[in-house]
């Protein structure tokens, strides 16, 4: 190994993963919270071909999927010093204002800053100029994302109508069970994606390392290669699917939870990610077929032909994991 580690070393860096989790967690729900507010607005914005939730929305998801890439690049770099990467998130919050957005992002920026000055420091101590290096890049795209909150944190608020909107009839079929069920479905979405993000760095420091035939040696590549840019393009349809199901929980005027269950695995080796993977696509697909059914037996077509969607593009993961156990 290039640099000797700490156990308490490795420990600083999976915070720095657990922190990645949770504001990418937290930046894509409250994007995906934009079009219940939007819908909640002053009547006046309807003479607007923009209004500030469209705004911040749109930069709520281009740093939610940096944030990913964050947690991406300190686990490889974990995996490369010979450390196992966390798949515990901290806690996210979400909030119910574009002011409470900007506050949240504010204080988990501040918090990420100060975590990632000790991270530097401690780097320095070690000579490990890589992950310094690394940190300091980090450090400077959220010292952006803390400029960019600050921006909106006095923001006063746009107002909702005065008047309550009586429930409509068709509206009674959202009820709490229903809620849940469809949480069920985000909280899977958060658990495919902490974890194939985790074996798709695990998958590419074992791609990078080992080649044990004359075939891998000759075409450059093995099957970690293989697995983890698999993993790679999953992982960005499964980051869409959790901002379609949490946007259609908000529109419903349900409340998104943003814990993973089941809980992520990981495994040791590239068979073991393809086994954990496969089972994975399949909790997935049987949840969203009783979801399908639910939704159809209540009349909610735009919730069922949301899933329908879903549960193709889930297939097909199935399936490609599917050919590599076979």
């Amino acid at each position: 190994m290039s640099v000797e580690t700490t156990p308490e070393y490795i420990d600083l860096l999976n915070q720095g993963v657990s922190r990645e989790f949770q504001v990418s967690i937290q930046y894509m729900l409250q994007h995906a919270k934009m079009e219940k507010l939007l819908r909640k607005a002053i009547p006046e914005n309807i003479l607007l071909d923009k209004t500030t939730y469209e705004a911040v929305g749109k930069f709520l998801r281009e740093i939610a999927i940096m944030e990913m890439k964050h947690a991406a690049a300190i686990m490889e770099r974990i995996y490369y010093l010979g450390g196992s990467a966390t798949t515990k998130a901290d806690k996210p919050n979400i909030g119910n204002a574009l002011s409470e957005f900007a506050r949240y992002g504010v204080k988990a920026e501040e918090e990420a800053l100060a975590l990632y000055r000790k991270i530097i420091d401690a780097a320095g101590k070690l000579e490990d100029w890589e992950t310094r290096e690394m940190f300091e890049k980090i450090y400077s795209e959220e010292e952006q994302h803390l400029f960019k909150f600050q921006e909106y944190e006095s923001l006063i608020d746009e107002k909702e109508g005065t008047e309550a909107v009586p429930l409509s009839e068709w509206r009674k079929i959202f009820t709490e069970d229903y809620f849940t069920l469809l949480n069920k479905g985000v909280a899977a979405e958060i658990s495919a994606i902490i974890q194939y993000t985790n074996q798709h760095e695990k998958a590419s420091l074992l791609a990078l390392r080992v080649k044990n035939t004359p075939l891998e040696v000759i075409g450059e590549t093995n099957k970690a290669k293989v697995v983890s840019e698999l993993l790679k393009k999953i992982f960005v349809i499964e980051m869409d699917h959790l901002e379609k199901i949490s946007e259609r929980i908000y529109l419903l005027e349900g409340e998104a939870v943003y814990s993973p269950d089941p809980l992520p695995e990981v495994g040791k080796t590239p068979d073991d990610f393809l086994k954990l993977d496969h089972e994975a696509e399949n909790y997935a697909l049987v949840l969203y077929r009783k979801i399908i059914d639910e939704a159809l037996k209540r009349g909610d077509t735009k919730t069922r032909h949301m899933f329908e969607e879903i549960v193709m593009q889930e297939e097909e993961h199935y399936w490609s994991f599917d050919d590599f156990l076979k």
